[in-house]
């Protein structure tokens, strides 16, 4: 199993992650140590506890947020699924349309010609 070197706030820490993890983990220990330098900026030192917490929570808020949009695709997927047995009979119906329509011209214009060729 590999171990990583990651920095988080200024600190090191050594982890052990799966074969061809190695990457992943990095970048979320840098997208950590980013936010928490954010937060830093922004609120100054405030305790290295308290600000790895509140960024723990963004990080969470962030992740229901995702959780949330995804069950609402979900949601729309299983309904738009739902409905496509019906879409496509009114497709299929509207297609059988179409070719009587079609027909009903071929016979027209069918009719049209031989009119012509015997009234010349």
């Amino acid at each position: 199993m590999p171990q990583i070197v990651v920095s988080i706030d200024g600190k090191t820490y050594r982890m052990a992650c799966a074969d061809g993890e190695e990457a992943h983990l990095t970048g979320l220990a840098a997208d950590l140590d980013g936010r928490i330098g954010e937060l830093r900026g922004a609120f100054g030192e405030i305790g290295d506890l308290r600000i790895t917490v509140m960024a723990a929570i963004m990080v969470s808020d962030e992740l229901s947020e995702q959780r949330r949009r995804v069950a609402e695709l979900e949601a729309e997927l299983a309904r738009l699924g739902a409905g496509g047995g019906d879409t496509a009979r009114a497709a299929s119906t509207g297609d059988q349309r179409l070719i009587e329509h079609l027909l009903g011209v071929s016979d027209i214009v069918e009719r049209l010609a031989e009119q012509l060729e015997t009234g010349r």
